[in-house]
């Protein structure tokens, strides 16, 4: 990483922590698809700054470059055109994160096993030993 590459990161940490104080976490993460086809390999130790998913995305992002793969910048960006509309009222408790905090189709980040929206979205806390998956699926048509 270079002089600048490094600063920039170093500033992009700083603006998300605040005043936080930051100690390291570290987690399995687990891969698939073509997660799994561009980091080379199913599972890996990762090391960042910060106790929570999006520190974890964002220092993961810098060293594999899968951010496009698998985030969704906006609403259009994380629905599928070939989904079916959503009835006004759905049954039992439906949580999706907001805007700007999504993956997009198909792809899907899990803590521990559960996904991310029910985990605290990516504010979500993460511990030492923590397993976060990161889904994108092989799709095939016939």
């Amino acid at each position: 990483m270079g002089t600048n590459q490094a600063a920039t990161a170093a500033d992009r940490r700083s603006d998300r922590t605040g005043d936080r104080d930051l100690d390291t976490t570290t987690v399995t993460v687990r891969c698939t698809g073509h997660v799994r086809t561009a980091v080379g390999t199913h599972e890996l130790e990762f090391t960042f700054e910060g106790d929570r998913l999006r520190d974890f995305l964002e220092d993961f992002f810098e060293e594999y470059d899968l951010e496009d793969m698998l985030i969704a910048e906006t609403e259009a960006d994380a629905t599928h055109s070939g989904w079916a509309p959503v009835p006004d009222d759905l049954p039992g408790t439906w949580r999706k994160n907001p805007e700007g905090d999504q993956t997009r189709p198909y792809a899907r980040v899990c803590i521990n096993g559960r996904f991310n929206e029910h985990c605290g979205g990516f504010e979500a806390e993460l511990t030492d030993d923590d397993r976060v998956a990161l889904i994108y699926p092989f799709m095939f048509c016939c």
